[in-house]
């Protein structure tokens, strides 16, 4: 059993850095509520880096272009997304449309424990 996070975003050095200015200078406008979420302005937060390292399970990071290259029966579903797959069986345990009721990542680390 594999964690799948999917964050709407392209992957890259340069991409990286864009989306650290948008969420910099516009937040309200910035497309990825994962990344804002579980990111501070260069690196992960510490502290879903340690939820992450307890969950038990390995965990894979994807960005929009290789998560749907990967998983092609699941490329229409909108992101960011995160879960769980198993057995070539993929199913969704944050979607995204339920990231606009999470207001911050201890929100999201709640509903991570509840899911899994």
């Amino acid at each position: 059993m594999k964690l799948v996070i999917v964050y709407n975003a392209n992957a890259g050095l340069l991409a990286g850095a864009m989306d650290s200015l948008h969420k910099l200078f516009a937040p309200a406008t910035y497309p990825c509520k994962l990344c804002a979420l579980t990111y501070g302005l260069l690196s992960m937060r510490g502290e879903w880096r340690r939820f992450l390292d307890g969950v038990g399970m390995e965990v894979i990071f994807h960005h929009r272009p290789d998560f749907r290259a990967a998983f092609p029966h699941a490329a229409d579903w909108p992101l960011p997304l995160i879960a769980v797959a198993d057995a070539g069986e993929m199913r969704q345990l944050v979607s995204a449309a339920d990231f606009t009721d999470i207001p911050d990542l201890k929100s999201l680390i709640q509903v991570m424990r509840q899911r899994l």
